[in-house]
């Protein structure tokens, strides 16, 4: 028996209206995280690689509007580290970053767990649909008064379209749950990766002006002692003169 998908969508006591907005929801969340997941490590790699290479030859402001031109959220992340570099203790600055990659992460997460609401509910909205049907089918046989399994085989048969969309639904929303997942952890192993080295070559090419500037100091200092040096030794140098002269005489 053929049924066009408005009768379809009508069977089952509405369940199937549910299942429908169950799957575009989870085609439009996998569309819209499939978006955001695009080039998203790519766009990571090429500013980290960009802001490393500037941080090892000590450019800091250099590697600072990097991070400001760039589009990519590890950018955010490096931002954090060079407003705080230098203001507060390496241990807070490196706090500081790490929460900021967490808050980047959670963004990425975002809508995610529709997915695995609707792979865990679809199948039972379809066995309500279900249900719904069979009790309408039990009436039809009772209002009828006759023991005829083709009263009550129409329903049950139409009842049965509920279960079978709302496991396909479930399916469907788990896979795409469990590749995001996946891939999410993939990213925030990363992520970490790259934020941790981040904050190592911050800290070195931090440590680099203080030490320059230390050694001038150190430089500054012997000056006046090497100084004071020289005008003791042309002290004696004119004593040893002045008593030369008074032996001639």
């Amino acid at each position: 028996m053929k049924h066009s998908l408005w009768e379809i969508l009508d069977m089952a006591g509405g369940s199937m209206w549910v299942i429908l907005a169950f799957s575009v929801i989870v085609l439009a969340v996998a569309l819209d995280r499939a978006i955001a997941h695009w080039g998203y490590m790519r766009k990571a790699r090429a500013l980290h690689d960009n802001v490393s290479r500037c941080l090892q030859r000590g450019a800091v402001g250099e590697a600072r509007s990097a991070c400001e031109r760039s589009q990519s959220p590890l950018a955010d992340i490096c931002l954090v580290g060079f407003e705080r570099s230098g203001r507060t203790k390496a241990a807070n600055v490196a706090s500081a970053v790490q929460r900021e990659r967490i808050r980047v992460l959670a963004e990425l997460k975002a809508r995610t767990w529709l997915l695995g609401t609707i792979g865990a509910t679809a199948p039972f909205v379809g066995l309500f649909g279900t249900v719904v049907g069979i009790i309408d089918g039990l009436g039809a046989i009772f209002e009828s008064k006759k023991n005829d399994l083709a009263i009550v085989a129409g329903p049950l048969s139409e009842a049965l379209y509920a279960t079978a969309a709302g496991i396909l639904v479930a399916v469907e929303a788990v896979i795409v749950f469990n590749y995001f997942n996946q891939r999410l952890a993939k990213v925030a192993l990363e992520m970490k990766l790259l934020t941790d080295e981040f904050i190592e070559l911050l800290a070195e090419a931090e440590e680099e002006p203080a030490k320059s500037r230390s050694k001038s100091k150190g430089k500054r200092s012997k000056r006046p002692d090497s100084d004071a040096d020289e005008d003791d030794e042309s002290k004696r140098s004119r004593r040893g003169d002045s008593d030369a002269d008074e032996d001639d005489d």
